[in-house]
């Protein structure tokens, strides 16, 4: 096999607990200790590089991506060659010593640019899904996996959810979504920005909060607390924090795999408009997706997102809807820019 690129493309998996101890409850997951959390961590081939939390939750950025620690909700979401899944077991095991109990999980991905170089259980989105039924707990009976496709064979969107149908996402409302946006074939120029200068004897820390503030990603939410961190020779990561909701940037930066994503919770109250204006601004990809995840399909916020992507140069090539039982709905969207033929 030729040798490949950094495989920019996440994996993401969100479990939901719950619990009847009301002395738990106030920290809930954020009581497992650092040592466990590096437990889990290892099964997925990763560790933390920095770190930071609030009243509300607990958010780590990794060596592949990030980490975020509610009561009772994790999300893991990890890039490169991790085994993402190989966390669902610890996980399970910890929250149950924690008085917790799975009410449900959902697993996204995109389509990894380097699949081949995928290790099991991630080989296949078949296999996935296998190892995700074999590991989750039989009370999760309403299980649904599906495979989003879009006009380009290169690109589709996978979820896997599974709830026991009475405790899932209960602090969700109608107004609340969650979007991941995946951007490829960044323009090289805004890409040089996530390069450091060699033997610049700046830390991580240091390095990522220059970053930061020379890209414009700190205008994308001013309000929100940021723990940045820049790799070297490349990349960067950064998490923010809003009250209880998350952002998360992630740039993997080099030629030929160019690869940057952004996530986060907002409301349709929101401006999202100037949230992907920004985003979109800051990168400029050839090629991105748009996965929305909300419990209110009906609203249309979604295609004002597509207005707001195409005024800077994105056609929207498709759009699709899928829903998944008690655990909402999922519109995911392509876009491709218009200079560039298909």
């Amino acid at each position: 096999m030729a040798v490949s690129g950094f495989e920019g493309f996440e994996k993401r998996l969100e479990i939901h607990f719950f619990g009847d101890d009301p002395a738990i409850f106030p920290l809930g997951l954020r009581k497992i200790d650092f040592e466990s959390m590096q437990q889990v961590l290892e099964a997925v081939q990763c560790t933390v590089v920095s770190a930071v939390g609030n009243s509300y939750f607990d958010a780590y950025v990794l060596s592949e991506s990030s980490l975020f620690v509610y009561p009772t909700k994790i999300i893991i979401k990890t890039c490169g060659t991790t085994q993402l899944l190989k966390s669902m077991q610890p996980m399970i095991h910890f929250a149950h010593h924690l008085g917790l109990t799975i009410c449900s999980c959902r697993y996204t991905r995109g389509s990894f640019i380097f699949p081949k170089a995928q290790p099991f259980p991630h080989t296949s989105f078949k296999d996935e899904v296998t190892y995700l039924e074999d590991t989750i707990p039989s009370n999760l009976c309403y299980r649904k996996a599906s495979i989003m496709p879009s006009k380009s064979c290169a690109h589709s969107w996978h979820v896997f959810t599974a709830n026991d149908g009475s405790h899932s996402h209960m602090s969700y409302d109608n107004d609340i979504f969650t979007i991941e946006i995946c951007m490829t074939e960044l323009d090289p120029i805004l890409a040089r920005n996530f390069f450091r200068q060699a033997h610049d004897a700046k830390t991580g820390d240091s390095a990522g909060k220059e970053i930061t503030v020379l890209t414009g990603i700190n205008e994308i939410n001013p309000n929100a607390l940021i723990c940045d961190f820049a790799f070297d020779p490349c990349g960067y990561s950064m998490n923010g924090m809003d009250g209880d909701w998350y952002s998360t940037i992630h740039v993997t930066p080099e030629d030929g795999f160019s690869y940057a994503s952004f996530e986060c919770v907002g409301s349709i109250n929101d401006d999202i408009v100037h949230v992907l204006r920004k985003v979109v601004q800051i990168f400029r990809p050839e090629t991105m997706s748009i996965s929305t995840t909300w419990n209110d399909y009906n609203n249309k916020k979604w295609t004002h997102m597509v207005k707001a992507v195409e005024t800077l140069g994105l056609k929207c090539k498709s759009s699709v809807m899928d829903q998944f039982p008690a655990a909402g709905d999922v519109v995911f969207q392509t876009f491709t820019a218009r200079r560039k033929s298909i």
